[in-house]
């Protein structure tokens, strides 16, 4: 028997840039997960994923788990949160705006 579908979003890295970037509901590269397009069809997201992958603007496009909040989608699993904040060495980059933005 299949496992069922779970919600998913489209994630990519940017060319240009190598950022974590997802598929918005209007069709924008974002680099927020929180903005990100939940699909919970799996048609749907395979359709959405193979147009995804036609921009010349990003690599390695695919879908994610995620799990639909008030506050937009947020990760399943470990390595797609690592993906979002980076490497977990020092804080640099992402991770200083976050840190920054949750000590005003």
């Amino acid at each position: 028997m299949p496992r069922p579908f779970t919600p998913k979003a489209i994630t990519a890295n940017a060319l240009l840039e190598g950022d974590v970037i997802y598929m918005s509901a209007d069709g924008i590269w974002v680099r927020d997960l929180c903005l990100a397009q939940v699909y919970t069809d799996k048609e749907t997201a395979e359709r959405a994923l193979a147009e995804a992958a036609k921009d010349g603007s990003v690599v390695g496009a695919y879908l994610t788990d995620v799990k639909p909040t008030e506050n937009g989608p947020v990760p399943t699993h470990f390595r797609e949160e690592f993906r979002r904040t980076g490497p977990s060495n020092y804080f640099h980059g992402k991770q200083v705006a976050q840190q920054d933005a949750t000590h005003v």
